[in-house]
């Protein structure tokens, strides 16, 4: 049945009613929806009733978070569907226009000379300074078209269909002033009966490129098809692989504010697309919420924004000096069902605007990490690109890659990445029923206390996260957890730091137990009198095997700076017990009685031996202290 696709394509320009058509991956069939647009300004406006939903939710949307965006006043724009139809695939794409309406006068805002000043200016004044481990950065490509934009959306999606593979949703959205054409490779989250999944890509291999550290320096990637040597090499290329470990902690930390029982993770996959291959991970878990508030506790992906997210944002709006739009925004949809409503969301990258005016632009990003290469992130951007500008007709087809290496043999080296990873995000996870004790775990401007929370809840430990600046200075919990996040621990004037101290400190005057972590154990080792320095080259998304007073831990870091002192001293005040390098110096842990800080991210996926310190180190600062039951024991009876 094609009556809805046919009147869109019969229609004239002014007679064509708001309308979207989406392809699923792996669906024969496509959706047309066709309805009434309402725009709301915030996400728990979504108009949910009898009707499916579709809304375009922009980039500003994370100010509903607090974090900082250039704010060009986009609205969730909401396609409320009154019509439905589902066509195969094969018959739509007969019936789509079959010349593409070509965009002219290509051009992009920032040169590869500027976007790759822009990228050393990240890697060393952000990422240098300890304000994260990645950002994405986006540059636009530009162009026009005379085509009507319905017209002009349904040409590109054919186009899209023909062509592209691998992409999670295909899909043409068309509104009054607002139309858009895409591919998006990456799910950001569904929650489908309860199950909520996200689905992180990272690690970029340009076909054609010769291996992951090689650009093409033009307008895209030649035709050869990926080389299996180069493959070989991308997959075992370091920076590809951390890039792809961090969007996954990022995205466990929403996982567990989203699910009681945190997220486990499948994978690694590889995502074949025309002109590249991503890895990519399944997240998975169990939440009730309203599918409204888990799109708003996941703004945005760290996949388009970086890690961590609130700092990531503000690190976006410092580097990109226009709005994003809805670039980085999700396209989500929203399914009545018996007892709710059912969400799929996808990413809005890979996609094609084009405005009242005929204005074209497809806006592109890439990963920024500490040993990023400028001419290498340019090329990536490009061929990021290509793709899409290759459906608009701004760029010439190239063939389709060949394959050499089968399957079996990829996932057996896609496998051996996860032998790195902590086995506890992995497995299914639970809180222990019985309460060892109770715990705040202070936000310091990172959401891993999100996932330290549920880590110490498995212990037994009734753990709640609390910002930094609503944390008391005389908690009344058996514990406090001081977290992490991002900045330089010497910044006198930081009010948060500020406020650290003087939590930090309360705590020690009262002799009660507490823990910190990376930030707040570098706060912790300033009060002790060590010194603070940065270190030769940032340590995020690093894995170090380290002592920790007797025992050898595989654990992940995520810092730039690091407190200094010898192996087996005790700081100058305090009296703390020093864990520290033998060569260099660098403080991996201190403790003392009721006292212990680690300067690694023991909840982090990169921890194999994260839950099993996190553990002792917690019943080392609890010991002795009456009514409290052993937490091994707690979280043994848990199962």
């Amino acid at each position: 049945m094609t009556r809805l696709l046919s009147s869109l394509l019969a229609a004239s320009t002014a007679e064509v009613p708001p309308f979207a058509v989406i392809r699923r991956e792996h669906e024969p069939t496509l959706d047309v929806l066709v309805g009434e647009v309402v725009d709301v300004r915030l996400l728990a406006d979504i108009p949910l009733g009898d009707a499916e939903v579709l809304a375009l939710v922009p980039f500003r949307q994370v100010r509903e978070r607090g974090y900082a965006a250039h704010d060009d006043d986009a609205p969730i724009r909401c396609l409320v569907v009154r019509e439905r139809e589902a066509v195969a695939v094969d018959e739509a794409i007969e019936l789509l226009p079959r010349h593409p309406v070509v965009v002219a006068d290509l051009a992009v805002d920032l040169s590869d000379d500027d976007y790759a000043e822009v990228v050393r200016r990240v890697i060393d004044e952000e990422i240098g300074r300890g304000e994260g481990a990645n950002f994405v950065i986006r540059r636009d490509f530009t162009g026009s078209t005379d085509a009507a934009p319905a017209t002009a959306e349904l040409g590109w999606l054919r186009q899209l269909l023909e062509h592209e593979r691998g992409a999670y949703w295909t899909f043409a959205i068309s509104t009054p002033g607002l139309a858009a054409a895409g591919a998006t490779p990456e799910r950001h989250v569904s929650s489908i009966d309860g199950l909520v999944s996200m689905n992180p890509i990272s690690g970029t291999f340009r076909h054609g490129a010769g291996g992951p550290d090689q650009g093409t320096g033009d307008s895209g990637p030649d035709d050869s098809g990926p080389d299996d040597d180069a493959l070989l090499a991308f997959l075992d290329d370091v920076k590809e692989r951390e890039e792809l470990v961090m969007v996954v902690d990022e995205e466990l930390k929403m996982m567990s504010a989203v699910c009681p029982d945190g997220g486990r993770i499948r994978g690694p996959f590889l995502k074949r697309m025309s002109r590249l291959t991503h890895t990519e991970y399944l997240l998975e878990g169990r939440s009730t919420l309203d599918p409204r508030e888990v799109l708003r506790l996941t703004m945005f992906a760290p996949t388009v924004t970086g890690s961590p997210m609130g700092n990531a944002c503000a690190v976006i709006a410092r580097h990109e000096p226009t709005p994003r739009g809805y670039y980085g925004g999700v396209l989500a949809r929203f399914s009545p069902r018996a007892g709710g409503h059912d969400l799929d969301a996808p990413i809005l990258i890979r996609t094609a605007y084009l405005d009242a005016t005929g204005r074209v632009r497809v806006p592109v990003g890439a990963t920024l990490v500490r040993h990023s290469d400028p001419a290498s992130e340019v090329a990536e951007t490009r061929a990021k690109a290509a793709g899409v500008l290759t459906a608009l007709g701004a760029l010439p087809r190239v063939s389709a890659p060949r394959r050499a290496l089968d399957d079996d043999d990829l996932g057996t080296l896609l496998d051996a990445r996860n032998d790195r990873l902590a086995a506890f995000w992995r497995t299914p996870q639970a809180s222990a029923p019985a309460r060892a004790a109770s715990a705040i775990v202070v936000d310091a401007g990172d959401d891993f206390t999100t996932m330290l929370a549920h880590q110490l809840r498995h212990l037994g430990v009734a753990a709640r996260v609390m910002p930094w600046h609503e944390a008391p200075a005389e908690a009344s919990e058996d514990l406090v957890v001081f977290g992490p996040g991002p900045g330089d621990p010497r910044d006198a004037d930081d009010p948060r730091l500020q406020r650290l101290r003087s939590l930090i400190s309360a705590r020690l005057a009262s002799g009660r137990p507490m823990l910190a972590v990376c930030l707040s154990h570098q706060v912790l080792a300033d009060l002790a009198g060590l010194p603070i320095a940065p270190l030769p080259s940032p340590r995020q998304g690093v894995q170090l095997e380290v002592d920790v007073f007797g025992e050898t831990a595989a654990i992940g870091f995520y810092n730039t700076f690091a407190a200094l002192a010898p192996a087996g001293s005790t700081t100058p005040r305090l009296g703390l017990e020093v864990a520290s390098d033998a060569v260099s110096g660098v403080v991996h842990a201190l403790r003392a009685p009721r006292v212990a800080s680690v300067q690694g991210h023991l909840e982090s996926v990169t921890s194999p031996d994260g839950l099993a310190t996190l553990e002792r180190l917690v019943e080392g600062v609890l010991a002795g202290q009456p009514g409290f039951a052993n937490v091994t024991e707690v979280a043994r009876a848990a199962g």
